[in-house]
């Protein structure tokens, strides 16, 4: 009979490289929120794929960025806790990277213990010598850094990284219910899915700016009731979200409730509520309270 296998796969990389793409791709559902801004995974989520001998709980964390405030700063908090239970390392680069944001993170993953994949991104976009010289340039940077070059997007070479991984983990009973998906609660991913519409649907500052809290989650049988207010730091910001005669509000809520549909497979209800929430990324006990700062 096979040992089984269990431990934490932990992505980290650059803002846009496509790490909730790839985990995602992995859990084979849709856990992470995709767009195409910086900073769209502020949490560290945990994906869990459950074999008959095996349990890959995988990590996605935020972007690494310099940050400019306390909610960033928190974000990289996320990042940090990510180095010290990892059983295998990903660190993502996508075509023409040339270095991690914070030189700091960097050398722990230059001198990791534990077994480092370099995965290589976005390789449907280039050419096969710029794909050579890339793979020989991170080759320079982590001699000791095993090199995939992979599509998170068009699932090129993610089936034999996953298999690499299992290779890797260490025997281990499995950490979570087999039945288990991830660590977060229903509301958390009615949070992200009204957030990702925000961040797919206005410009500039205004979905950073924003934060969503699920008030009530009411499942019935045939149907799931959600009540959530869209938090936001300022009047305009409010007036913006709303919309004329409320018409951008509605069609963040049409948006997020079809997808929520597909996620519960049951019909969904959504109330959407907008609340001026004073300068909350830089108030620590907001940040808390919204799940930030530990």
């Amino acid at each position: 009979m096979k040992k089984h296998k269990a431990g934490f796969v932990n992505i980290i990389g650059n803002p846009n490289v496509g790490k909730s793409t790839l985990m995602n791709a992995f859990v084979g559902e849709k856990l992470s929120i995709i767009t195409s801004k910086a900073q769209t995974t502020r949490h560290r989520i945990l994906g869990i794929v459950n074999g008959d001998d095996f349990q890959v709980i995988l990590s996605d964390t935020p972007g690494i960025i310099k940050p400019a405030y306390e909610l960033q700063t928190s974000m990289m908090d996320f990042v940090k806790s990510a180095f010290e239970d990892a059983d295998v390392l990903l660190y993502m680069v996508e075509i023409g990277e040339k270095a991690l944001k914070d030189e700091a993170f960097f050398k722990k993953i230059e001198n990791s213990e534990i077994p480092v994949l370099l995965l290589l991104n976005k390789i449907d976009t280039s050419e096969q010598e710029v794909l050579e010289e890339q793979m020989q340039h991170w080759q320079g940077l982590l001699p000791k850094a095993e090199i995939h070059p992979i599509s998170a997007l068009e699932n090129f070479n993610v089936k034999e990284v996953f298999e690499r991984i299992l290779e890797l983990l260490p025997e281990a009973p499995p950490y979570y219910p087999k039945d288990q998906l991830t660590d977060k609660p229903e509301r958390f991913f009615v949070n992200e899915t009204l957030r990702e519409k925000i961040l797919m649907y206005y410009k500039k500052e205004i979905p950073y700016a924003v934060e969503v809290e699920t008030e009530e989650f009411i499942e019935d049988e045939d149907i799931i009731r959600i009540r959530s207010v869209i938090m936001v730091e300022r009047d305009t910001q409010k007036g913006i979200i709303i919309g004329h005669k409320g018409s951008a509000l509605k069609r963040v809520g049409v948006e997020a409730r079809k997808d929520l549909e597909k996620f519960f497979d049951k019909q969904v209800h959504i109330e959407l509520y907008v609340k001026v929430n004073k300068n909350w990324r830089s108030n620590t006990s907001q940040l808390k309270r919204f799940g930030y700062n530990g």
